[in-house]
C-alpha cells in the first residue's frame, strides 16, 4: 500500500515537470514556427538562412523527437529532485536569504558560462566519427532546422544535455527558482539558434560584443555543414579553438544584407 502510495506520488510529479517543460517548448517554439513559418512567411521567406524551407515530414520528426526527449528530461530531473534518498545531497536550496540577493542575481551568468562550456565539449565528442552517428545524426537530419528541432535528440544525447541539470544540482548552490529560470532562458535561445532566420542586426558578428556571441546563422552553419560552429551561447570556445567556420561572418553579412 505504501509502495503504491509512493509510485502513484512520483508519477504525479513526474507529469508534472513533463507537462511544464512540454508547455514551456510548445509555447516558445511554436510562437516561432507560427510567427515566422505560418503567418509572416511569404513576408519574410526572402530573409531566410537558407532559402528553402523544411519539408512537413522534418517537423513531425523533429517534434516527435523532441517529445520523446522531454519524456527523458523528466526521468532524470525527478530521480533526482524527487528522491529523498538523493534531494538532500544537492546544492539546491529554498530560501534566497541563505546566499543573498547578489549571489541569486550572480548564479545566472556563472550557470550559462558552464552550460556553454559543457555543451561546447560534449557536442564536440558527439561528433566523433566513432559515435556520431549513434548519439548526433538524428538532430544532424535537420540540415535546414525549424524551432522544433530545437529539443529533436536522440534518446542517448538527450542524457548527455540533460547531463547539464545534474551538473548544476550537485556543483554549487542554487535557489529553487535558478534552474527553471535559466532553463527559460535556454529553450529560447535554442529556438533561436534553430529558428532559420537571424534576429540580430547587420553588423552585428563583428562587433565588441557581438563577436563573442552564437547566432541564428552560426548555428544555421552547423547543421548545413555538420562541421565547426559547436558552442550554444557564446563563441567563446569556437574563437578560442579555432572552431568557427572562416566564411561565419561574410554568410551573416549576406543573410543581413537580403
Amino acid at each position: 500500500m505504501l509502495l503504491s502510495l509512493i509510485i502513484s506520488f512520483q508519477m504525479d510529479k513526474y507529469f508534472h515537470i513533463v507537462s511544464l517543460i512540454t508547455s514551456r517548448y510548445i509555447l516558445v517554439a511554436g510562437a516561432a514556427f507560427l510567427f515566422f513559418y505560418v503567418v509572416f512567411k511569404n513576408k519574410v521567406v526572402n530573409k531566410k538562412i537558407q532559402n528553402s524551407l523544411p519539408k512537413n515530414k522534418d517537423y513531425i520528426r523533429e517534434f516527435a523527437y523532441s517529445i520523446l526527449t522531454i519524456l527523458i528530461f523528466g526521468i532524470i530531473i525527478i530521480n533526482i529532485m524527487g528522491n529523498p534518498s538523493i534531494k538532500p545531497y544537492t546544492k539546491v536550496y529554498d530560501a534566497i536569504e541563505d546566499h543573498g540577493w547578489l549571489y541569486y542575481f550572480a548564479a545566472f551568468p556563472i550557470m550559462l558560462i558552464i552550460h556553454d562550456t559543457y555543451f561546447y565539449w560534449t557536442h564536440r565528442m558527439m561528433h566523433h566519427k566513432s559515435i556520431f552517428k549513434i548519439f548526433h545524426l538524428v538532430h544532424h537530419q535537420s540540415t535546414n532546422p525549424s524551432p522544433w528541432a530545437a529539443y529533436a535528440f536522440h534518446p542517448l544525447e538527450a542524457i548527455v544535455e540533460n547531463g547539464i541539470f545534474i551538473l548544476f544540482a550537485f556543483s554549487f548552490p542554487l535557489h529553487k527558482t535558478h534552474i527553471p529560470i535559466f532553463f527559460l532562458f535556454s529553450i529560447m535561445y535554442n529556438v533561436y539558434g534553430h529558428l532559420g532566420w537571424e534576429l540580430y542586426p547587420k553588423g552585428f558578428s563583428q562587433s565588441i560584443i557581438g563577436k563573442w556571441v552564437n547566432t541564428s546563422v552560426c548555428h544555421n552553419q552547423h547543421h548545413k555543414y555538420f562541421k565547426g560552429n559547436y558552442g550554444l551561447y557564446l563563441l567563446f570556445w569556437d574563437r578560442a579553438m579555432g572552431t568557427l567556420r572562416d566564411d561565419y561572418d561574410l554568410v551573416f553579412e549576406e543573410v543581413k544584407s537580403r
